[in-house]
């Protein structure tokens, strides 16, 4: 039987040793952030419990979390909220994506310090919401005009925002020529070479990709440090200008590297053939969500896959700790995840293997699957506090040690060339 830290340090053998560091230092500060960085354990525990009856299989984005919805520009200008990752994205049991973002309720809730009975009550809302507007049969989404509360002051606070307050907060101008910020410890150096050889790439994928803006030239591009589960993969944000005469107009864009969903190893139902793993990733997204953000699309650099996408000039996630006191707030909040999770499998449904609307509606329907759900949630809540407070104490100091949290503490750190 493997230790915790052997299977942690097994599913990332194969990142960037060095910015891996972030991520260990990242997964140490809390119980909901150590959660979202090892969905991977999630699934292997989720495989051997067998605890979950079968349930239709639908498209699903895999790691479903509290800070998994969040606002973004869609390619039309407008502003939405919606789930917002997809990395672990595949064809599934439902069961499984409810299973997630539930212990996440309890896990969230554990972290703010709210007591266990109200956690209740809100797994008890979203899967009940969940369950109503899958019986409707048809999905609903989340723009400025049809949120209520909270979400509504985030998406118009959200809509007011343009690439200028990113461009400001991540830029400076410097003899007469913008450049991305360095003294950001989430923004890392990078070596000539590989610089050299990433605005030549993105030169080209400019020219020839459909999604791509027009008349642009990439002019800078920095290593960047972001998210939790994804730290230790390439992720690379450019800085683009315009070509246009006397232009002065600049945007930034975010390039991800993709790699294999950590739930394929225990999926027993037949994936459909993508080009690339960016594929995947961008073509589910394409299905579940409303409306995509602005630019997504993919490319190959150096023998990996990336997603590609206009860096939004928002913090795309909502802040449950400004939320802790205001509970009918965080109500609303619940509510709105539970029919954008219904909508995104709804929107999704009958394509590609994935089970039809009837067959939805059908599931809401069905009874004791809610229960099950729950308590399967609720007991894997405190299994991942066992997991925590081991890691905790032992994990990181044989995996981190003194020298790690050297690194992590550096501003600025020159990438390898094979990353």
């Amino acid at each position: 039987m493997k230790t915790l830290a052997e299977r942690i340090k097994e599913f990332n053998k194969n990142r960037n040793s060095r910015i891996v560091k972030y991520k260990y230092k990242f997964m140490r500060e809390n119980l909901f952030r150590f959660y979202r960085g090892t969905c991977h354990l999630f699934y292997e525990d989720l495989a051997k419990g067998g605890l979950l009856s079968p349930s239709p299989r639908g498209w699903i984005c895999g790691d479903l979390h509290l800070e998994n919805f969040g606002s973004f520009r869609g390619g039309n200008e407008l502003v939405y909220f919606d789930l917002n990752d997809f990395d672990e994205a595949v064809l599934a049991p439902l069961s499984w994506e409810l299973a997630r973002i539930v212990t996440s309720i309890y896990i969230g809730f554990e972290s703010l310090g709210i007591e266990e009975r109200k956690a209740e009550k809100m797994v008890s809302l979203y899967l009940k919401t969940y369950a109503d507007t899958l019986r409707c049969g048809k999905p609903d989404y989340i723009e400025p005009t049809t949120s209520e509360g909270i979400v509504k002051d985030f998406l118009r606070a959200a809509s007011r925002k343009r690439q200028k307050d990113i461009l400001t907060k991540r830029t400076v101008l410097s003899k007469r020529e913008r450049k991305i910020l360095l003294n950001n410890p989430k923004h890392l150096r990078i070596k000539d070479d590989l610089r050299n050889d990433l605005l030549a790439h993105l030169d080209t994928w400019l020219k020839h990709d459909e999604k791509s803006p027009y008349n642009y030239k990439a002019i800078d591009v920095i290593f960047r440090v972001a998210g939790t589960g994804s730290v230790g993969l390439n992720r690379f944000t450019f800085l683009l200008k315009t070509l246009n005469r006397n232009g002065d107009k600049y945007f930034l864009l975010d390039m991800k590297e993709a790699c294999a969903s950590s739930l394929t190893p225990f999926l027993n139902i037949q994936q459909p053939v993508w080009q690339s793993e960016a594929d995947r990733i961008v073509s589910i997204q394409r299905k579940m969500q409303n409306r995509t953000p602005a630019l997504l699309s993919t490319s190959t650099f150096r023998g990996k896959d990336y997603i590609m996408q206009e860096m939004q000039p928002t913090k795309d996630s909502i802040d449950f700790n400004l939320l802790k006191k205001r509970y009918r707030e965080m109500y609303r909040v619940i509510y709105s995840m539970a029919v954008l999770t219904a909508s995104s499998q709804l929107r999704s449904s009958g394509q590609q293997g994935s089970a039809t609307t009837d067959a939805l509606i059908r599931f809401a329907d069905e009874p004791g699957w809610q229960d099950e759900v729950r308590r399967y949630a609720l007991n894997y809540s405190y299994k991942v506090k066992e997991y925590y407070n081991e890691f905790v104490g032992s994990f990181n100091r044989k995996v981190s040690g003194e020298a790690g949290d050297q690194l992590l503490m550096t501003d600025q750190i020159v990438v390898p060339q094979a990353v």
